[in-house]
């Protein structure tokens, strides 16, 4: 009883000391669920920054403009970044803390397999804006890429017939067909994916203490690594 209480007080001394941090995304299933207090990366990064005595407070925010406001260091993080060469240009990197596959939806009544770039040709897919897909996807000139604003949009457009294909992470999209009402047999995935993207938490290289922040980060990632949490999140979401 006595290791209890003394426990439980050095996490209110913590707490009650604890730094704030703000971050911001956009709604991503199950990585990040809209209420902005649950998802597999909101209660990572959570978990790794209170190790190391901050408190995260999360936005919720269209991708585009997240983006933008961690760039001019309004906003401390991004939760759950791709990494590209642009986005290098102004955003530190964490270490990775999980990886996505990325892959090629289309519709079930035309399924389509992804065989290298080539198999694209003449094919209209869409595309989420300002999301930081394969550099060679991205540049590629012999189909068309169709902004939206994010993977909704693209799945109607899809459903309709506007477009061939769509991609993202398939558990992602998985979780947005369920809670938006779409029909998953309505849809195939490929085999192959385009990419397999690892998943950061990134800061502006403008923010005065964004490297600082990465590096808490990481320290913390080592320690729920190390205590257990790590594991017991990743199970909680089914990974």
């Amino acid at each position: 009883m006595k290791k209890l209480i003394t426990g439980l007080l050095f996490l209110f001394c913590i707490s009650s000391r604890a730094e704030t941090i703000t971050a911001a995304q956009d709604p991503w299933p199950p990585f990040i669920h809209e209420d902005g207090q649950s998802g597999l990366s909101v209660e990572l990064a959570r978990a790794a920054l209170t190790s190391q005595g901050y408190q995260l407070e999360l936005k919720i925010l269209p991708w585009s403009r997240a983006l933008n406001e961690v760039r001019k260091a309004n906003i401390d993080l991004l939760i759950a970044t791709w990494k590209t060469t642009q986005r290098n240009q102004f955003l530190y990197f964490s270490d990775s803390y999980i990886s996505n596959r990325i892959t090629f939806i289309s519709r079930a009544s035309n399924p389509f397999e992804y065989d290298g770039l080539l198999s694209l040709m003449g094919k209209s897919v869409g595309v989420a804006r300002n999301y930081g897909y394969d550099d060679a996807f991205s540049q590629a000139t012999h189909f068309n890429r169709y902004e939206a604003y994010d993977l909704t949009a693209n799945l109607k457009k899809l459903a309709r017939n506007r477009i061939d294909l769509t991609l993202d992470d398939e558990i992602v999209a998985r979780a947005l067909m369920k809670s938006q009402g779409f029909q998953p047999q309505d849809f195939h995935f490929s085999q192959q994916p385009l990419s397999q993207n690892p998943l950061y938490v990134s800061s502006g290289i403008s923010n005065p203490r964004g490297q600082q922040l990465i590096n808490a980060f990481n320290r913390g990632l080592q320690t729920i690594r190390e205590n257990g949490t790590y594991a017991t999140i990743l199970k909680k979401y089914g990974m």
